[in-house]
């Protein structure tokens, strides 16, 4: 922003009200001045400069002045050549140290700004000017040590929507959406003219579980930026989220007759018109975003539900064998596969799904489950389990250990004994280790101990009903049993079904909102 702003034309943030009280916070005996000194939520600061004549000499008063009549004229150079003079004859003046901060800012040389903001708040910590210098500086590199003197604003000014709206962004950059809901409820209006901002608040809502909510704030957004897809996108995910599925479809339906390109418009209207009843709509959508990202595997589990939901059970095979040409080691795949396999009585074919997807989800969890072992990662077991067994001789109580150390043991000739023993243990130390419940199943399955496999997937949903990796051992498992069990597979394909789509749910708002770069509030 100009530096030479006119006052008259200051930010709706610092209402009169708030200029009066910073007026009386200065004695009688002091000189107020309104000087721009730094950017704060696009407005200017008001900067309470209390001179004390009888403690200043009118030269220091007048250096003050002359840099702000620097700053406003744009002559940086020569206002940073004077700020230091003036410093060299009263080096503990943070008003100079804060003015140093400003230009130094302005010129772009931000770690120089920072450090005199820093040595500003040394001598007087609450300063306000310095506080919000540097709350901007970090929060521009989105630095989180911007917190502190965020509160430390609010502490003062409880009411400082900027601040808040600041606190919000760094919360919600944090995964802290509860937090970031908060602040963001507390800068209203300040939030409601922000694209970004407002994008932020949308998706911590969803985070939240607050449909309706993020509805109301998405509508803002989409009136905010009427030329843009991207906000009536995220309004539809939040409408059909919030069971408005007709809504929703009122706002996906112009989208999709201006551009029928994009795949995620494709499957999310898809999912809107099968929520309506209208399959048909749904089916040809869907197809049409896979022929448009035929690697996307969301796109082939969610066909493969419509086909479970309607008994279509060939025709969503077919499709995943198609999908599996492009996409060969994604396990969803082959669960959804597995899954129609089952509801044909083809379960020697089911299995091998459910194996295969069971192979492919044990490799990337080795891969990444303990990742200070490089070697796991460079394709090193022996020298990973060698490292774990030195790990566990300095921690034996560790679960964690235990499991990884079955995990590696499992992938070796002749140590399913030895792996089960190292499983049986991380479950004594935490008996509620889910994965590790799945793991002690998929080697009762390997040795056919289909019994004691259902025992664990069934402890294992006991501690998560929704893991999906017991759900489709425990269908293996049946598979063995005799026919009262066999008879269970169909509700448990079910359940899975239901799970899995849940989770694609989950997926697509997670991938649905994203930020839009923008200047920073």
């Amino acid at each position: 922003m100009d530096a030479g702003v006119n006052f008259e034309q200051l930010h709706s943030g610092h209402p009169d009200n708030r200029r009066r009280a910073r007026s009386l916070a200065c004695s009688k005996v002091c000189l107020l001045r309104e000087v721009p000194l730094l950017l704060w939520g696009g407005g200017i600061v008001l900067l309470c400069m209390c001179v004390s004549v009888a403690a200043q000499a009118q030269g220091s008063k007048t250096s003050v002045a002359s840099i702000e009549a620097l700053v406003r004229s744009h002559e940086y150079r020569q206002a940073l050549d004077a700020t230091k003079s003036a410093l060299h004859e009263s080096p503990r003046d943070f008003r100079l140290w804060t003015l140093e901060g400003i230009v130094l800012s302005i010129q772009g040389d931000k770690q120089s700004a920072l450090t005199a903001f820093e040595k500003a708040l040394s001598f007087s910590p609450k300063y306000s000017p310095a506080l919000k210098g540097k709350v901007e500086i970090l929060y521009e590199a989105q630095d989180k040590r911007a917190i502190p003197a965020l509160e430390a604003i609010l502490s003062a000014d409880p009411k400082d929507e900027t601040a808040h709206e600041m606190f919000a962004m760094l919360e919600e950059k944090q995964g802290n959406c509860q937090a970031a809901n908060e602040h963001f409820l507390l800068s209203e209006n300040m939030t409601q003219t922000h694209p970004q901002s407002l994008e932020a608040y949308g998706y911590c809502l969803m985070q939240t579980k607050q449909p309706e909510k993020a509805v109301q704030v998405f509508e803002q957004l989409s009136a905010l930026l009427p030329e843009k897809t991207y906000p009536k996108y995220d309004l539809a995910v939040a409408l059909a989220d919030a069971k408005q599925n007709d809504a929703a479809l009122r706002v996906l339906e112009p989208l999709l007759a201006a551009d029928q390109s994009d795949p995620d418009i494709l499957s999310l209207a898809s999912e809107a018109y099968e929520s309506t009843g209208n399959t048909p709509k749904a089916v040809a959508l869907l197809r049409q975003a896979i022929v448009l990202s035929p690697a996307t595997p969301s796109y082939y589990v969610t066909f493969a539900r419509l086909c479970l939901d309607h008994d279509s059970f060939q025709v969503g095979i077919d499709m995943l064998n198609a999908g599996l040409t492009h996409v060969s080691n994604d396990p969803s795949l082959y669960i959804s596969r597995g899954m129609l396999y089952a509801q044909l009585a083809q379960y020697d074919n089911a299995e091998a799904d459910f194996n295969k997807a069971d192979q492919l989800d044990s490799d990337q969890s080795l891969g990444s489950y303990f990742s200070d072992l490089a070697e796991i990662s460079r394709n090193n077991p022996d020298k990973a389990l060698s490292d774990v067994r030195s790990q566990l001789r300095a921690h034996p109580d560790s679960p964690s250990l235990h499991y990884l150390q079955a995990k590696l043991l499992g992938n070796r000739n002749g140590a399913t004994g030895e792996a089960i023993t190292s499983v049986l243990q991380a479950l004594k130390l935490k008996p509620d280790m889910v994965e590790a419940r799945d793991l002690l199943a998929s080697i009762y399955i390997e040795t056919e101990k289909y019994d004691l496999a259902m025992e664990q997937c069934r402890l294992a949903l006991k501690y998560a009903p929704s893991d999906q990796g017991a759900m489709y051992h425990l269908i293996i498992a049946l598979r063995h049993s005799g026919p009262e069990g066999q008879r269970e597979i169909p509700v448990l394909v079910k359940q899975l079904s239901d799970l899995k789509q849940s989770a694609r749910q989950l997926e697509t708002e997670q991938k649905t909102f994203k930020l839009v770069e923008e200047k920073s509030p």
